[in-house]
């Protein structure tokens, strides 16, 4: 047969020598302070937990309710009820108190972060700012991966200003060569024999010599 008392007893001990602060009446009630991890803007939220043992405890949840609380609303308190029930019904039989508080704690913690910090013009500008900066180091890293894997082909221009070497290929290549550009004169022995069309407005016969030269 369970010994209610001893465990409820056992339990108080421990209860106070992890929450040092608690305060402890009879009927066995007690209240612990639990308080969330300060959020960016330094800001916390509280609630002090009452439970009150029953007869049965732990085959039997304890009563619990929040006496106190600082910056929740009553949505928040709502869903602290709703997790302290569902805790209490998975771990019926143990003693749960400190799975309780714990459980609290970590709501807390969710509903500080949550809220957040009030935006202002001051953080949003500074929160702006940083978002540019970051999807500038983007779109550069984006590009030079495009253009490393041959995805981008540049224009004339662009060519021309990011490589100004460009513009004197052309007579470095001459000078390569030594300036010799060999040509076919056989291609032009028999330009006599071409039938010109004189009546052909851009037909210039000067352009094409005299027979006596």
């Amino acid at each position: 047969m369970t010994d209610y008392a001893e465990e409820q007893r056992n339990e108080l001990e421990a209860i106070e020598s992890i929450y040092p602060d608690s305060y402890t009446e009879k009927p066995i009630s007690f209240t612990i302070n639990v308080t969330s991890d300060a959020a960016e803007n330094g800001e916390t939220v509280e609630a002090t937990l009452k439970f009150t043992y029953v007869e049965k405890y732990p085959d039997e949840p304890p009563l619990w309710e929040i006496h106190d609380q600082e910056n929740l609303e009553d949505s928040d308190m709502g869903e602290i009820f709703t997790l302290l029930q569902q805790q209490a019904d998975e771990n019926l039989g143990m003693v749960m108190i400190f799975t309780l508080v714990t459980a609290v704690q970590e709501k807390l913690n969710e509903i500080v972060a949550f809220q957040g910090t009030v935006v202002t013009i001051e953080n949003f500008l500074a929160w702006r700012g940083r978002f540019e900066l970051e999807m500038a180091e983007l779109r550069s890293k984006r590009q030079k991966e495009e253009e490393q894997a041959g995805k981008i082909k540049l224009s004339g221009k662009q060519l021309f200003e990011t490589d100004h070497n460009l513009d004197t290929s052309d007579i470095q290549f001459l000078e390569d060569t030594g300036n010799n550009v060999e040509v076919d004169e056989s291609l032009f022995q028999d330009i006599e024999d071409l039938d010109l069309d004189e009546d052909d407005p851009d037909f210039d016969p000067l352009a094409m010599g005299s027979d006596e030269d």
